[in-house]
């Protein structure tokens, strides 16, 4: 009888360890990711009282209490992403505009150290020369950059890339061949596997730019939200009292079958400030 007893107590042992291990595997498999996109602004004295560096500690604060996993940025100069990287917690990957390296502003990339290891990483240019420095098709005023990541999430075990752009704000010529060029490159670099994009793409949902996007088979995390979206429709406030935030041109587009628990536009003024003259938007997205 002893003997029995020590069998079905070895047996339930076994099945409840089984069940433990399958309950993890499980998590493990379905992993979320906090996703954000933030344009920094730009460093420059004429913002006067919102000039980077009164506004640096807000951004690092805002950024630790959202807990992004990992967040595209947009405009930052070497010195603005080392503030950023203060933080600790964060790895830093990107070139800046105007050589690849440090100069000019940067379309950087920040992720959690101890949650993904990168595989591979790289930079191109949206210009008809996307491997070296330059202004693109009717662009004149800048040089746009988009860095991106291949990861591996060590909670999941999944790879992933990740792209981080900032088209051009004037040439309309520029933004429509900018998507095209990303599209030709998410599917040379990332092939059929999971993608992540972001990004000021400095164009609203109707436009060109973007319907060129979502026809190539990138979705916009706002619609795919499983959860009604939060925050203003619109991601930027100028710096003002009383923006109209009803202007959308920062994104996070997934691909299939990538799903997007949440959404949201994080209109946090800390201290009666705005961190940036963009709104950071974050999704909730998991394999």
């Amino acid at each position: 009888m002893k003997k029995f007893l020590n069998i079905v107590l070895t047996v339930l042992l076994l099945a409840g360890c089984s069940a433990e291990e399958s309950a993890a595997q499980s998590d493990k498999k379905n992993c979320s990711m906090k996703v954000a996109t933030y344009n920094l602004r730009m460093d420059t004295e004429k913002d006067g009282q919102n000039a980077w560096p009164n506004r640096k500690e807000l951004v690092k604060e805002l950024i630790v209490k959202y807990d992004f996993d990992i967040f595209g940025t947009q405009e930052g100069f070497k010195h603005m992403l080392d503030g950023v990287s203060e933080i600790g917690s964060y790895t830093c990957f990107g070139g800046g505009r105007e050589d690849g390296l440090d100069a000019g502003e940067h379309s950087a990339i920040f992720y959690k150290t101890a949650r993904f290891t990168k595989l591979d990483g790289g930079n191109f240019w949206y210009s008809e020369t996307p491997d070296q420095p330059g202004l693109g098709w009717d662009a004149t005023c800048c040089n746009r950059i988009c860095s991106w990541l291949k990861l591996k999430d060590n909670l999941s075990g999944k790879e992933f890339f990740f792209f981080n752009s900032h088209f051009d704000h004037q040439g309309v010529v520029a933004r429509r061949e900018s998507s095209h060029l990303l599209l030709k490159k998410i599917k040379e670099i990332a092939g059929s596997g999971f993608v992540l994009a972001t990004g000021d793409f400095n164009a609203t949902p109707e436009s060109e730019p973007i319907k060129i996007l979502l026809a190539g088979n990138l979705k916009d995390s706002r619609v795919l939200s499983k959860q009604e979206p939060q925050g203003s429709i619109g991601t930027t406030n100028g710096f003002k009292e009383n923006p109209a935030m009803n202007n959308r041109i920062d994104y996070i587009f997934v691909v299939d079958p990538m799903r997007v628990n949440t959404y949201k536009v994080i209109n946090d003024k800390p201290n009666g400030r705005y961190t940036s003259d963009h709104f950071p938007v974050m999704a909730e997205v998991e394999f």
